[in-house]
């Protein structure tokens, strides 16, 4: 049986602290920042965990990172 193959997309998104989460960059940075509030873009700039179903999914498509 061969080696299971990291899914390099996959990494590039998310990071697996020492813990175990998940972290992932929260969505809509690229453009029309300019309308959301101060608040907003401060917490866009930090990232969040992922929720459970994409867990199991981020996973098995990480399976060594």
């Amino acid at each position: 049986m061969g080696k299971i193959k990291t899914h390099k997309a996959t990494a590039k998104r998310f990071r697996i602290t020492r813990t175990g989460k998940i972290l992932q960059r929260t969505g809509g940075q690229d453009h029309f920042n300019a309308r959301e509030p101060g608040k907003v873009t401060r917490n866009k700039r930090r990232g969040h965990e992922a929720a459970l179903p994409e867990r199991l999914r981020i996973t098995r498509a990480m399976p060594y990172v």
